[in-house]
């Protein structure tokens, strides 16, 4: 019931650049340049203006988007309204996720979608945390799970819901012959003399660790980047430093490592969160996915940490 062109709108004012917005909505550059053009013209207002080789929303267009933004939240109230007057539920409900909730959390979560709604169709897309902003934005996903990312909207953002999940903590990798294998647990200072594998700069994973490290009065030493979990463990197991990786993560399965809890008030650890549009979570299909999420994601992580402690 939302215009796409104001849709196309929204884009470019979270990307930047027409190009970025097309991208993000599969559509061709041109196509997008032309239905905002024709948008502004039924209007009767300039909604684009050139600023270097970018484009800028102009205060006309920052003014219609925030009356999108509200019709938005009661187009999705309206939705959860009219669930109430009908005795089958039917349609579609997507979910997107960044790879180890996509693996880990959204196959059960849609099993329990399809034994509660059998007559609604359940879709899965991987997808990095700010790809799952736009696929909300756009409407090809209602559920996002996301990890707390640089390049992710603040949760003041008024056009998102944002519903806490867990925290996923970070554990050390270290080769099985490492003279820090044999512990229970470890702190972060405790790899003071260490050669880290870390992510690249200005990735999530990378700040977390700088960050850490730097609570703990020391810059780590890095010898390598990687930016997959596996990836790093492999370099670890290689013998060419220590990295940590997501509690969820099973690299440890494919190259056998000492996998340790960090403990301590500086223990890294990654904020899991799914977002939805805002209003979204008053709509029966979206409130039961959202609850089974944080169901599934408890069990996981209790589960996680017992076969760690074992």
């Amino acid at each position: 019931m939302i215009d796409s062109r104001l849709t196309m709108l929204s884009m470019i004012q979270r990307h930047g650049t027409v190009t970025a917005a097309a991208h993000s909505l599969r559509y061709s550059p041109s196509t997008v340049s032309h239905q905002v053009k024709q948008l502004a013209a039924e209007l009767g207002v300039t909604l684009l203006e050139q600023h270097g080789r970018n484009v800028r929303l102009t205060p006309a267009a920052e003014a219609l988007l925030r009356h999108v933004d509200v019709m938005s939240a009661e187009w999705e109230m309206a939705l959860a309204d009219l669930g109430r007057y009908s005795e089958t539920v039917s349609g579609s409900l997507g979910l997107c996720g960044f790879s180890t909730a996509a693996s880990l959390l959204l196959p059960p979560t849609m099993r329990a979608l399809n034994r509660q709604f059998p007559h609604m169709q359940t879709q899965t897309i991987e997808a990095e945390p700010g790809e799952c902003y736009d696929y909300l934005l756009s409407g090809d996903a209602d559920i996002g799970i996301v990890v707390a990312a640089p390049d992710i909207p603040a949760g003041g953002d008024d056009r998102f819901s944002h519903h806490v999940l867990i925290d996923d903590p970070l554990d050390l990798m270290v080769p099985l012959d490492h003279p820090l294998a044999d512990r229970a647990q470890v702190t972060i200072a405790d790899t003071v003399d260490e050669i880290w594998i870390l992510g690249r700069p200005g990735t999530g994973y990378h700040q977390l660790v700088m960050a850490s490290c730097a609570a703990a009065g020391f810059a780590p030493r890095i010898g390598h980047f990687a930016d997959d979990w596996n990836t790093g463990t492999a370099l670890v197991h290689g013998g060419f430093g220590v990295c940590v990786a997501s509690r969820m993560s099973r690299s440890q399965d494919l190259h056998p490592v000492r996998r340790i809890p960090i403990s301590g008030d500086n223990a890294p650890s990654r904020h899991i969160t799914a977002v939805t549009r805002t209003g979204a979570d008053a709509r029966e299909t979206v409130a039961f996915a959202l609850k089974t999420l944080s169901v599934e994601t408890e069990c996981l992580m209790s589960r996680l940490g017992a076969e760690l402690r074992d």
